[in-house]
């Protein structure tokens, strides 16, 4: 039989009370319950859904600042493919325990070239509005390889990036950056 206790009939219908608790369950045990359970899911989706990290260096200035802090959605190229122009967050060849931030420029198998300083993509002059400092560089044409894609920082002039070391595998990508929560007046959603 439950531990149930009837109460007074509400428009014909019984209704019963929740049980009451037992005295051999502590309060403390749904306390560490309830933490523990936060503590798992917080780490499943650090794991494998977003991640936060913070920036270093002046490559994407001024949109991402030395000491902002940013969240990279860890799944998102599982259900749509890497764009040109998304911030993306990747293991570089030379430096493979550091993670680096950067915006795709060059998708697989596009011819780029950077002439008086701008960027053609197979042949045809890239729009940049997210730059907002002059930079000065030529490159002749190179296609990017299969499987690879061409980043640079936001911040030409002082920005060690694909045109230093080359391209970067699709694989070494970890998120894609899609916001940046501190500090607070900064608060923005990326694209």
């Amino acid at each position: 039989m439950d531990d149930l206790y009837p109460l007074s009939p509400v428009d014909g219908v019984e209704a019963r009370a929740a049980p009451a608790r037992s005295a051999a369950r502590p309060p403390w045990r749904d306390w560490l319950e309830t933490i523990l359970t936060t503590v798992a899911l917080f780490f499943l989706v650090e794991v494998f859904v977003v991640q936060g990290y913070k920036v270093y260096g002046s490559c994407m200035e001024p949109n991402l600042c030395t000491g902002e802090r940013i969240l990279g959605n860890k799944i998102v190229y599982d259900f749509e493919p890497i764009a040109r122009g998304d911030i993306v967050v990747f293991r570089p060849p030379h430096h493979p325990d550091t993670p680096f931030v950067k915006r795709v420029i060059g998708l697989p198998g596009e011819m780029l070239e950077i002439r008086d300083n701008q960027v053609y993509i197979n042949g045809r002059r890239l729009d940049e509005p997210y730059l907002q400092r002059a930079w000065h560089d030529d490159r002749p044409p190179q296609r990017v390889l299969s499987g690879m894609v061409y980043v640079m920082g936001d911040n030409r002039d002082n920005s060690s990036d694909s045109r230093s070391w080359g391209e970067v595998p699709i694989a070494n990508i970890q998120a894609k950056v899609w916001l940046r929560y501190w500090p607070p007046s900064r608060i923005e959603v990326l694209r």
